[in-house]
């Protein structure tokens, strides 16, 4: 039986967003919040995980030595013939924006 209340405060674009999604998909609002605490339940947490995007690390970002050892370490690969073709290094860097 359902006699349980729940009151939250929230945003009020995301709420609208979700909730213009939730219409679309023909879902009351009330039965996606059951449904989120059945899935907190059933996983004893929450059934997502929080995690930070990963962001690709720049040369900003670098103290000044850590920049020089970078390019000394990459300038020593060079000098031992360990790196790849540049055409291989362009067309990995492709792949991985083109998406």
């Amino acid at each position: 039986m359902k006699n349980a209340t729940v009151s939250y405060r929230i945003e009020e674009d995301i709420k609208n967003d979700a909730e213009a999604i939730l219409q679309r998909l023909g879902i009351p609002v009330s039965v996606a919040i059951s449904s989120l605490y059945r899935q907190i339940i059933a996983w004893n947490g929450l059934p997502f995980s929080l995690t930070l995007p990963r962001q690709d690390e720049t040369a900003l970002d670098l103290s000044d030595s850590e920049f020089n050892e970078r390019l000394e370490r990459g300038y020593q690969q060079v000098m031992r013939h360990e790196g790849r073709p540049l055409d291989e290094v362009f067309d990995d860097l492709e792949r991985k924006y083109a998406q």
